[in-house]
């Protein structure tokens, strides 16, 4: 647990974007050999969400998401500082940040990539927390995107019935230690069991022999999912309690509980080794399938936009996935939007 306490920070505000072009469990299955009964009874997704067209990458996605956020407040996008994109499917292998800062007008942000999978949005949240805490910028925006449609495998069964695309984006704001609504935060990886989930780069026999060169490329999404389930459940309840106690908040102060949407199976088996309510789960994954780094903003945003959310609410979010990764954040809402 670490909490630097100089200034503070607060989300100002939520956007989120999904592409039009639905694929429900039905259409999966006459891809693969699967049902809509299989699917949804071992997942609880019912459809996903794929960017489609040649003209669409992430950065259209990661846009539409900034957007909207500014546009729930005063701020112009030449206010923001600071644009930190966590993804794990760039435009660009170089990074696709500095196309979002172009494509929204934000000319004054710094911008780049944070690479952490499922991870990536909480990754991203902490990162922009030091920032604003220590005082380097004021405005900053994290943006969660993913379009795993692109590294899937649409043959394998075991992958190809979980993932879709999406964005969402926070914009968070520095402000006074008594406005702070980013309480803490614990973060963890563990890089020995980085083969369960990965998309992994293949190597081409003596691609140039001449010059000893061996180029390749990357393939598809790659899956342990009986380990990757193993690791969640058991890390996830006890990062979530390490956090709450280093705050001194119980679990029976908790409001809302969201966590990364990679399967409902997930979501209910944490929430009840935490003794949580299922009614405290924010879920929206039957709709969206997993979206990685998009999962979490995407479902704060739509939470938000129903009304789930109040002043004060305790929320606690915690993302896992690739790496293996996984880190919890601690908030206490604070309904300030500027518009």
């Amino acid at each position: 647990m670490k909490s630097f306490m100089i200034q503070g920070a607060r989300i100002l505000a939520t956007g989120s974007a999904v592409p039009n072009s639905r694929l429900n469990n039905n259409q999966v299955s006459q891809i693969v050999q699967t049902s809509d009964e299989w699917i949804f009874s071992r997942t609880g997704i019912k459809e996903r969400r794929l960017l489609t067209g040649d003209n669409q990458s992430i950065v259209d996605l990661a846009a539409l998401a900034s957007t909207k956020a500014l546009n729930s407040t005063l701020l112009q996008a030449s206010d923001i500082d600071l644009i930190i994109l966590a993804t794990s499917s760039p435009n660009d292998l170089f990074g696709s940040a500095s196309q979002v800062q172009a494509k929204i007008g934000a000319k004054n942000a710094v911008a780049f990539d944070l690479t952490a999978a499922c991870s990536g949005f909480v990754l991203g949240l902490v990162t922009a927390y030091q920032f604003l805490c220590s005082g380097s910028y004021r405005n900053i925006l994290v943006i969660g995107a993913d379009v795993l449609s692109k590294w899937t495998d649409w043959s394998d069964r075991s992958t190809c019935i979980l993932f879709g695309d999406g964005a969402g984006a926070v914009i968070i704001q520095s402000c006074s230690k008594k406005e702070n609504s980013i309480l803490g935060f614990q973060l963890n990886t563990d890089g020995s069991y980085a083969n369960h989930l990965s998309i992994s780069y293949q190597q081409e026999v003596n691609a140039h022999p001449i010059l000893n060169l061996y180029q390749g490329s990357f393939k598809y999404i790659s899956m342990n999912g009986k380990e990757v389930y193993k690791f969640a459940v058991s890390q996830v309840p006890l990062s979530i309690l390490k956090c709450l106690k280093s705050l001194n908040i119980s679990v029976n102060d908790i409001d809302w509980l969201l966590l990364h949407q990679a399967n409902e199976r997930i979501l209910n088996v944490v929430a009840e080794k935490l003794s949580i309510s299922s009614t405290k789960i924010i879920a929206n994954l039957n709709k969206y399938g997993n979206t990685s780094a998009a999962s979490i903003p995407l479902a704060l945003d739509e939470a938000i936009k129903e009304n789930k959310i109040s002043d004060n609410d305790i929320i606690v979010i915690s993302g896992f996935g690739a790496g293996l990764t996984w880190g919890t954040v601690v908030l206490k809402w604070s309904s300030i939007l500027l518009k």
